[in-house]
């Protein structure tokens, strides 16, 4: 019988690759390009040798085993003849001209030099060959937002030149995009390519995905999730994208197509949703049914083509102006059909409710002031491929204006700005936004909080309450003051107390609370797979972008599953992912993390993740919440928008995630929203997340967040408010009994309530109680689960050949020669005489602020000691240590190993731990 515990790599693997295909837009395809047949193509571009598996930054820095190039994918095609010639000119020039990894940490380049072209290459090249493939490769990530300049946004010279010499020599050229998130797309209409393929990131896989695409084995059905305009400058954002202390939402919920359906539909060159086939079809629907507050439409998809294919039916509600003014189009349900034959139809059942076409209203407008509401008039319901070709398909009369949903007001502005909104005749107006009408703090000060006397140690546990023998509350009451500050503090990065590597511990951090039962669950890095800085090789997926333009929930779940599959196989309780922050602007960097600039489809596509994980057992964390929608400066940030924008558009996809993927994990970002700092912030935290959606689960911050009081300054030792807003854990600390902050100081003052950590503890072992980690400390893993561990227990051993150097109480070593770019390590045998623990010392530096995260592992005769995470040192040298052992025999060897690049290493020292207690 299989054991579900054993992952079977060759169907993740194809999941994964089936995925990446399938993300694939195909923008342009004139006179058939493409698919390529039995032909010689000619491939240019140095990112077909570097293929650009993800962003940068943690949601990228997966220890892939493998990475498929797209040089390496077209070479495998039986049928294509590749121009070896022309490749090998590429690969010599690359050996002059390495691959820039950068200097470290958000520092890495957005683009690679280009080759630059010879004239007579080029002839010769077109001469032998019957198409051009021409690769483009971005990056950008974490901390590193793109930017509007050549290299980056808009192509460098040498790609405009490359481009210009291949569309005048070949008769078809194709060009491929590997990119994390939409770039500027003027130069289709300069240079005039036969066909353009939007690949995106597609992570280990991703080279084969794009042969699949350009042969036609895979016919492409993926659908922008964002809107292409002619110029950065058409998106409304734009203006004031990149602020150093605030970014004010002045184009409110007008983001995305809503904005340029409504008010400029001649800046889109590419419109949201469309996407290109090899095939055609033809949709036919019935009208559209309203009952009992949902509407329903039937569709018929027939393939009146000559190929196989799949097709993603897209439904559009617009909807009255009313009093609010609103979008013209708004995204309410999609559906993708099978892979149909030509001539093969297929019925889809397309459903959304009132509530979710529903606006809210935060001025009091309609009457109903901080309510959703469905204004009374006519709903139009249209049907179609993408957001511009839709038709109508039937509609709904709402006779009078309903309320779908009674809220509180809650998170809105205190700074008065005008925000866009849709005028007499559809015209851009604007208008004052309501700014908020209480003080949030005298919320925080009336909330009812557990009342839990404090007994003492009772003998009870954790697993006692997980047996229901038991209820929570007798157990948090033997909880001392102590131990409950301790609980809100987790460890990391890289805590020895969990998984090695990865993110963070949390829970059981301590030996009393470990005495109580509570076990220390463990988080790991990220949406585009587990990222262990230890060296642990995982799987690297597609990135959010690519699988939201898959618009297939289906393929997403069933990803994810294997994704859950090898999260338990690591002993990780949550995936800090998916990311499902808004594509507000083509220049945030962790875009590619996210999915689309669509609420709706990013919480569809989030919760779908969700489901597949938790086939496992496991969970993901949603992040980050909320309105992570710029990485520079993104922790002095504040985000000043309408409450009416952050709940339709930012907080959407998160309620969505909630309420239909059962999210019981929740990430807070960095920054502000309207001047209080997110993971300190008790109406997003509390009034909307517990209150409004009812979630029941755990909120931790972002690593080493800022927080504030309201009007207060925000610092990272502010623990007290992070409590008091219920974000329940804070990421992260070196030692949650040593940690520095004024929690105990504020007990004492009372200005934090003992019931407030109550609370926040409940909340961290319920998710416990949830994760994987309960029932194997409780012993109880399934006989299944047990023979897995056993069978994957010898995966991924490394040996090392090296050389020995005697320690006579300590050593000295050299360590400017290290390598410590990403993914390199460095073996240094050692021999001694004492036997006991040592401690290993670096004299390091690291350019980058204090958020650039690099880490180094220690290891010790092959078992992980720990590893130690610097922040960027603005170039200081400072030291770092770790201690091994105690080591028993005379040989041993310590290896380093670099998951980042970008720290430089003076001098490595080994020294016996007594010589380390009498001091250097």
């Amino acid at each position: 019988m299989d054991n579900k515990y054993v992952i079977n790599w060759e169907k993740y693997a194809s999941l994964a690759r089936q995925a990446a295909a399938e993300g694939a837009v195909l923008l342009k395809n004139d006179d058939q390009a493409l698919p390529l047949g039995e032909e010689t193509i000619s491939v240019f571009g140095r990112i077909q040798f570097h293929y650009y598996k993800s962003g940068t930054g943690s949601g990228g820095l997966v220890n892939a085993k493998y990475v498929v190039s797209i040089n390496d994918a077209l070479q495998e095609e039986e049928k294509l003849t590749v121009n070896e010639e022309l490749a090998e000119v590429y690969r010599s020039w690359i050996a002059e001209h390495p691959f820039d990894q950068g200097s470290g940490w958000a520092q890495e380049p957005w683009s690679q030099e280009e080759m630059p072209l010879d004239e007579k290459l080029v002839r010769e090249a077109a001469s032998k060959s019957d198409a051009a493939v021409v690769v483009i490769g971005r990056t950008a990530g974490e901390d590193r937002d793109a930017s509007a300049k050549k290299g980056s946004y808009l192509l460098t010279d040498l790609e405009e030149d490359m481009l210009d010499q291949v569309c005048r020599a070949f008769k078809r050229v194709i060009v491929v995009l590997n990119v994390g998130n939409i770039i500027d797309m003027k130069w289709v209409e300069k240079y005039n390519p036969s066909a353009v393929l939007y690949t995106w990131q597609g992570g280990q896989e991703g080279g084969h995905s794009v042969a699949d695409v350009l042969t036609g084995r895979v016919n492409p059905c993926g659908k922008l999730a964002d809107t292409i305009a002619r110029d950065i400058s058409d998106y409304p954002s734009t203006e004031n994208f990149g602020g150093e202390t605030s970014d004010i939402y002045a184009e409110d919920i007008y983001v995305g197509y809503r904005y340029f359906e409504t008010f400029a539909k001649d800046k889109v060159l590419y419109p949201f949703g469309f996407g290109m086939s090899y095939t055609d079809f033809r949709v036919d629907c019935s009208p559209a049914v309203h009952l009992d507050g949902e509407t329903t439409v039937r569709v018929k998809v027939t393939n009146t083509g000559t190929s196989a294919g799949k097709e993603v039916v897209q439904l559009y509600v617009d909807p009255p102006q009313g009093k609010l003014g609103k979008p013209f189009r708004n995204l309410a349900a999609f559906a993708k059909t099978k892979c149909l034959s030509p001539g093969e139809t297929q019925e889809l059942v397309l459903t959304f409710t009132d509530y979710y076409i529903s606006s809210y209203d935060d001025s009091g407008v309609t009457g109903h002031r901080s309510c959703y509401v469905l204004e009374q008039g006519r709903y139009e319901i249209f049907i179609g491929t993408d957001v511009r070709s839709a038709r109508a398909a039937g509609s709904f009369e709402a006779a009078e204006t309903l309320v779908t949903s009674v809220c509180t007001e809650a998170a809105g502005p205190v700074q008065k700005f005008k925000r866009m909104r849709s005028g007499e005749g559809g015209a851009l107006a604007w208008e004052e936004v309501p700014v908020r009408r209480y003080k949030m703090q005298e919320r925080v000060q009336e909330e009812t909080l557990p009342d839990i006397t404090y007994t003492g140690d009772k003998g009870y546990t954790l697993g006692e309450v997980f047996d229901r023998e038991i209820s929570m509350e007798e157990f948090l009451a033997q909880l001392s003051e102590e131990d409950l500050c301790c609980i809100v503090r987790g460890e990391g990065m890289c805590s020895p107390k969990v998984t090695p590597g990865t993110a963070a511990a949390f829970g059981g951090v301590t030996e009393s609370l470990q005495k109580f039962g509570i076990p220390c669950g463990c988080c790991a890095d990220g949406p585009s797979g587990i990222r262990m800085d230890c060296g642990t090789p995982a799987f690297s997926m597609p990135n959010g972008t690519c699988l939201a333009c898959t618009f297939d929930t289906e393929l997403s779940e069933k990803l994810y599953e294997m994704e859950g599959a090898e999260l338990r196989k690591n002993h990780i309780d949550t995936l800090l992912g998916p990311g499902i922050n808004i594509h507000r602007n083509p220049l945030n960097g962790r875009n590619f993390e996210y999915f689309s600039e669509d609420p709706y489809l990013t919480g569809v596509m989030a919760s779908a993740q969700l489901k597949g994980m938790s086939q496992y057992g496991v969970t993901g964390t949603i992040k980050h919440f909320a309105a992570n929608n710029q990485e520079y400066h993104r922790r002095l940030l504040d985000s000043v928008m309408s409450e009416r924008a952050l709940r339709e558009i930012y907080l959407r996809g998160f309620e969505i995630a909630v309420k239909e993927g059962n999210a019981y994990s929740v990430m807070t970002t960095y920054g502000a929203i309207n001047g209080l700092w997110t993971a300190s912030n008790y109406d997003l935290l509390t009034t909307i997340l517990r209150k409004e959606w009812h979630f029941d689960g755990m909120v931790m911050t972002d690593w080493w967040a800022d927080l504030n009081d309201e009007g207060g300054p925000a610092s990272t030792d502010n623990l007290a408010a992070m409590v008091r807003s219920q974000n329940d854990v804070y990421m992260v600390t070196k030692d949650s009994l040593t940690n520095r902050d004024n929690l105990m100081e504020s007990l004492k003052k009372g200005v934090l309530k003992r019931g407030a950590l109550l609370r926040c503890a409940g909340n961290i072992c319920r998710m416990l109680m949830k994760s994987p980690v309960m029932e194997r400390t409780l012993g109880r893993m399934s006989e299944e689960e047990q023979l897995a561990g056993e069978v994957m227990a010898g995966e991924d051993k490394v040996d090392f050949d090296i050389t020995y150097h005697k320690v006579d109480g300590s050593l000295t070593l050299d360590g400017t020669h290290i390598d410590t770019s990403k993914g390199k390590s460095v073996v240094y045998g050692i021999l001694l005489d004492t036997f006991g623990s040592y401690t290993v010392r670096l004299k390091a530096k690291a350019e980058g602020g204090k958020l650039a995260q690099i880490p180094v592992s220690v290891f010790a005769n092959g078992h992980l000691e720990g590893t130690v995470t610097i922040n960027g040192t603005d170039g200081e040298w400072i030291e770092i240590e770790k201690t091994i052992g105690p080591l028993f025999g005379p040989h041993n060897y310590v290896r380093l190993y670099f998951a980042q690049g970008g720290m430089e290493i003076q001098t490595v020292t080994i020294r016996l731990q007594e010589e380390m207690d009498r001091g250097f």
